[in-house]
C-alpha cells in the first residue's frame, strides 16, 4: 500500500494531500459522502490514480488504500443510504 488516510482535525479544507507523509490527510467529522469525493478526487485528478466507485479506493500504482477504521461505517452507511 502507498498511499495512507490519515484523520486530523483543523484542516482547512476537507481533504488535504500531504507529499512529505505520502498521506491523504481528512478532516475529522465532515459528512463521509464529501470526504468520498474529495479522496477520491486528490487520487484520480492529482494523483492519477485508475478510476474507483464505492469505498473501494486505489492508489496511483493500482493497490488498495486502506481507509482508516473509524471512516469504514460512515462511509458503508453513505453507500447505503
Amino acid at each position: 500500500m502507498c498511499i495512507h488516510i490519515l484523520l486530523t482535525d483543523d484542516l482547512p479544507r476537507i481533504a488535504v494531500w500531504d507529499p512529505d507523509e505520502v498521506s491523504i490527510r481528512v478532516a475529522r467529522g465532515l459528512p463521509a459522502p464529501d470526504v468520498l469525493r474529495e479522496v477520491r478526487d486528490i487520487l484520480m485528478t492529482d494523483l492519477g490514480a485508475p478510476a474507483s466507485r464505492g469505498v473501494l479506493l486505489h492508489c496511483f500504482c493500482g493497490m488498495r488504500v486502506e481507509l482508516p477504521v473509524q471512516l469504514i461505517p460512515c462511509f458503508m452507511a453513505a453507500e447505503a443510504g
